[in-house]
């Protein structure tokens, strides 16, 4: 599933793409990729509006529109390209909205399993992005606000980690590059952690996001960004997907966990666990 740095690609590429164009047509080829309003409403609500800009919130790309928002989650394997209509499409097109300018702007989704919203100005948000957290570059964010929202919590770091309402767009390549590259388990109960260490785990999210964004995503199974291009940040991964091989720090070979029923990779050398933190599971070489 696209995560942070990976919707923040394509965000920024349709930025370049479409913004300033105006939305003269919609083309809902499969009706459950359409969540909110019933498909012939929503694509008549989205006829002649504006896009004003493209933004992020999460995993979600926010199309601020002159009368409102149109909200996408790429799920597991949805992609835009903007492309003249006499380009060959992919053949799992499912949505296609036709520009003023000529172009067109397409959604493809081969598992399916992505979702659009048309929200007007002054209805409520989609449930999932209503009730998303912060923002992980959001500078009030802070180990400290962190230990007292955690305390207490013996859920395992990870899992609040993945929580998409304690902090938004992190998935699980990059809460396990994160929490190697901060010496934490990925067992150790939240309520555990002090601030010192959230501080220098936040640390960590944001570099690992930032390098990240900075190399176009990770193209680990099927992400390409907007022009069709693979990710390049899964080169640098130091943990995630190298279970049996050789940890980059210490040497030692990476292990491959579950931490609430995800995969999760571990260097039990440079993130060692409390006999508690490792009960109940299940190693991997």
């Amino acid at each position: 599933m696209p995560e942070l740095p990976e919707v923040e690609t394509v965000r920024r590429h349709l930025a370049e793409r479409v913004e300033g164009d105006v939305i003269c047509g919609v083309d809902v080829r499969l009706a459950r990729i359409v969540r909110y309003p019933a498909p012939e409403m929503f694509a008549e609500r989205l006829k002649g509006q504006g896009i004003r800009r493209v933004g992020r919130r999460g995993k979600y790309l926010l199309f601020e529109l002159d009368r409102g928002l149109l909200v996408s989650h790429l799920r597991m394997e949805g992609r835009y390209a903007v492309a003249d209509p006499s380009e060959p499409e992919d053949p799992h097109t499912h949505v296609v909205f036709r520009l003023v300018s000529g172009r067109e702007l397409r959604y493809a989704d081969v598992r399916q399993f992505g979702t659009m919203d048309a929200v007007l100005a002054g209805e409520p948000l989609p449930k999932g992005l209503a009730e998303l957290g912060p923002e992980p570059f959001d500078p009030a964010l802070s180990g400290e606000v962190l230990r007292r929202r955690w305390r207490g919590r013996r859920a395992p770091i990870k899992s609040l980690l993945l929580d998409q309402r304690q902090i938004a767009g992190l998935g699980n390549i990059y809460v396990d590059e994160a929490l190697f590259a901060a010496g934490i388990h990925p067992l150790t109960p939240a309520g555990w952690i002090g601030a010192e260490a959230l501080d220098r785990l936040l640390e960590e999210i944001r570099d690992v996001l930032a390098r990240a964004i900075r190399e176009g995503g990770s193209s680990v199974r099927s992400f390409r960004d907007g022009y069709g291009r693979h990710g390049g940040f899964q080169i640098q991964l130091a943990v995630y997907g190298r279970q049996g091989q050789s940890c980059p720090r210490c040497g030692g070979a990476i292990q491959k966990i579950r931490v609430g029923g995800r995969g999760t990779h571990v260097c039990p050398a440079c993130q060692p666990a409390s006999a508690a933190a490792q009960i109940g599971t299940g190693v991997h070489a």
